[in-house]
Parts: C-alpha cells; sequence; structure tokens
C-alpha cells in the first residue's frame, strides 16, 4: 500500500491498510492509524500522531515545527482524531511547552490552505472552510463552522456549536451555540439551522435563544445579565454551559448587536 517512491523512515509506525501516495515523506517520531490515505507531496513531520481513516490531501504538512520564537526544539506533538479529512496545502505544527500538543478531533474537516498554529485544540465534528487561519494557543469546541478566511486570534476561545461567518476577524471569546458575523464580530443570533441539523428539540433551542437574548438583545452589561440568567433560568446543562463559558473568558466575550433578527 506504499508507493515505492514514497520516502518512509523505517522507525515510522504504519498502521495496516495505509496508502501513501508516491512522493510523500513520512519522518521517524511518526505514528499513522490504519486504513488512513496519505496523497502524493505531504510531509509529515517528528510528531505528528494520525488517527484511523483519515485522508490527507497533497501539499499538507502535518506537525511542523511551531512558528514560535520561544520553542526550543522541546519534544511535542501534533494529533489528528479518527476519520478526520485534511484538504490541499494544510499547515498544522505540533506544540510547544506550553501544552506539548496540538490537538484535532475526529470526524473533522479542514478544508485547502488552512493553518492551525502550535498548542490549539479542536473538538470533534468541526469543518474548517478554506483559508481559515488559527493563531497559537485556541481552543474550539466541537461542532464549530469557520467559514472561509476567519482569522482567530491567539488565546481565543470558540464554544461548541458556534458558526463564524466568511472573512471574520476573531479577536473575542465566542460562545457555544451562537452566529457570529460583522466587523467588529458580533452576536447575529443562535445557530438555529445547525442545531436542528443535530437533533436539538425546539424547547431547547428556544432556551438558547432566550439565555442570550438576556446577554446579547436587552442590553444588561456582562455581570448582570449573568445574575439574570441564573435568577431566572432553570439550572440545565445548557444554561450551565453558556454560563461557565462566560465567566471562564479571560479575553471576554465577543459583543452584541443592535438590530438581531
Amino acid at each position: 500500500m506504499i508507493q515505492p517512491l514514497a520516502y518512509i523512515h523505517p522507525d515510522a509506525k504504519i498502521g495496516d491498510n495505509v496508502i501513501i501516495e508516491p512522493f510523500s515523506v513520512i519522518h521517524k517520531d511518526v505514528v499513522i492509524g490504519e486504513g488512513t490515505w496519505i496523497a502524493s507531496n505531504v510531509v509529515i513531520m517528528d510528531g505528528a500522531r494520525i488517527g484511523k481513516n483519515c485522508k490527507i490531501f497533497p501539499g499538507s504538512v502535518i506537525s511542523g515545527v511551531p512558528q514560535d520564537l520561544k520553542f526550543a526544539g522541546e519534544v511535542t506533538t501534533a494529533e489528528i482524531g479518527d476519520n478526520t479529512t485534511i484538504r490541499e496545502c494544510v499547515t498544522i505544527n505540533r506544540g510547544t511547552k506550553d501544552k506539548w500538543k496540538t490537538v484535532i478531533g475526529s470526524n473533522c474537516l479542514i478544508q485547502a490552505y488552512s493553518h492551525i498554529a502550535h498548542d490549539c485544540e479542536v473538538g470533534d465534528h468541526c469543518i474548517f472552510s478554506n483559508s481559515t487561519t488559527l493563531a497559537g494557543h485556541i481552543t474550539i469546541g466541537s461542532y464549530v463552522v469557520l467559514a472561509g478566511l476567519v482569522a482567530i486570534h491567539q488565546f481565543v476561545k470558540v464554544g461548541s456549536h458556534a458558526f463564524i461567518t466568511g472573512g471574520s476577524l476573531v479577536r473575542k471569546d465566542v460562545p457555544p451555540y451562537v452566529k457570529a458575523a460583522r466587523e467588529p464580530l458580533s452576536y447575529a443570533g443562535i445557530n438555529s439551522v445547525g442545531l436542528r441539523r443535530r437533533g436539538f428539540s425546539s424547547e431547547k433551542i428556544n432556551e438558547i435563544q432566550e439565555i442570550y437574548r438576556v446577554l446579547f438583545v436587552k442590553h444588561n452589561n456582562v455581570t448582570k445579565a449573568l445574575d439574570k440568567i441564573e435568577a431566572e433560568f432553570a439550572p440545565t446543562e445548557i444554561r450551565d454551559e453558556i454560563v461557565d463559558f462566560i465567566r471562564n473568558s479571560n479575553r471576554g466575550v465577543m459583543k452584541g448587536f443592535g438590530t438581531v433578527s
């Protein structure tokens, strides 16, 4: 399953039924799970840990050395879960001594020319459209969709099930379940279409919408909004997830917008 014109270091650990096409290079400290396909002209460098049944398209560089002047050659990893697709010319850097690893979950689609920097953590079932760019130390929840040309500042967090529109500059944290758009990035409603596709009931969607009305639409400051949410909404997993995300935000969350459809 390995083409003769590919170079595989003899110490690399390659699973069963892995296909490695011509002119790809696999370095020494690499693990590739069974059933994964590596296209031509891919470079997989030391520290890569790739799961089962992944697809990595031409021109991608996986586990490249971090673009961080503080990096001193420490042994770190870039970990990719099962069934994840990496399209053409994607670059994924391994970690630094901050977290020691960069992590991308399972069942993700990372589209062409995207970049994921050192020490990022990406959940499962995420879609990053073409030319999305993540700086270092970013945390992305599961089921997040980033449209094309989104650029995210270092240390930002994006909550699960969020949707960020194309060309957005993300400087503040984006809470779970929301749509984010405009410049500067602002609340643009909840991600109701995505939530319905993933089986959320109308009751749960309404709960999310009403919580964010208190935070973003009724012009409360964050502290007052959180107090009102905890007083007016019964404790649920969704309510607590939203409140905990906002309370634990180090960079602060994006702002509301005057008119919300």
